[in-house]
């Protein structure tokens, strides 16, 4: 990979951290609850996903996916449907816990941060659409991939770093259970906002 295109791809990969996603309100908000290292456990996990998306996008199954739109889209579906029920238990069901005490196993923690990004289809439309662009078949694949890796996941975790951060001084600042759940459904909100642009915003342009 040249260092040209791999500098484009690393401004690319810093800006997709640092957009506000699925992936970034999870993170937020298992900072707010549960405090920042707790919210590393997410992080950690949506930054595995990423790496199962760089291997599909590697391996062809963008090519896959434009051969079969239809099935492509219903995947996006069942990602925005389960994003949706995640941010509908983040905002009504799961109860304010401005004490944090007792936050779930880090692996459960974990585990919700793959679930989330293998469902998101923001991470699809991303890796699947926009990342083929910078592979050059000429040059070794798997060398391309591992530079890849490397790069999604310090952006990744940086980007989810820095709102970890911001969440846990902005819950210690703002010890309110009305502001915590009032931050909780709004996050929710964007979380699912968010998924479902993503999805309406590949359908406008697969019409166009």
């Amino acid at each position: 990979m040249e260092i040209g295109v791999w500098l484009a791809l690393l401004a690319l990969f810093f800006a997709g951290g640092l957009t506000p996603g699925p992936a970034v309100m999870l993170v937020t908000t298992s900072s707010m609850r549960y405090g920042f290292w707790a919210a590393m456990a997410p992080s950690v996990g949506i930054c595995a996903s990423n790496i199962v998306w760089v291997v599909l996008a590697a391996s062809g199954a963008a090519a896959l996916a434009h051969a079969f739109p239809a099935g492509f889209m219903a995947l996006k579906l069942v990602g925005v449907g389960y994003i949706v029920w995640i941010a509908w238990k983040m905002a009504f069901h799961e109860p304010v816990d401005l004490a944090r005490s007792d936050p779930p196993p880090r692996r459960e923690l974990f585990a919700r941060g793959v679930k989330l990004q293998l469902a998101n289809p923001n991470a699809l439309v991303f890796f699947g659409g926009l990342m083929p662009a910078y592979i050059d078949t000429d040059r070794s694949l798997v060398t391309q991939a591992l530079i890849i890796m490397a790069t999604v996941t310090v952006t990744e975790l940086a980007g989810l770093v820095v709102y970890a951060a911001g969440a846990d001084a902005l819950a210690k600042r703002f010890a309110s259970r009305a502001f915590a759940k009032g931050f909780y459904r709004i996050a929710a909100l964007a979380m699912a906002g968010s998924a479902v642009f993503g999805v309406y915003a590949t359908w406008t342009q697969r019409g166009a």
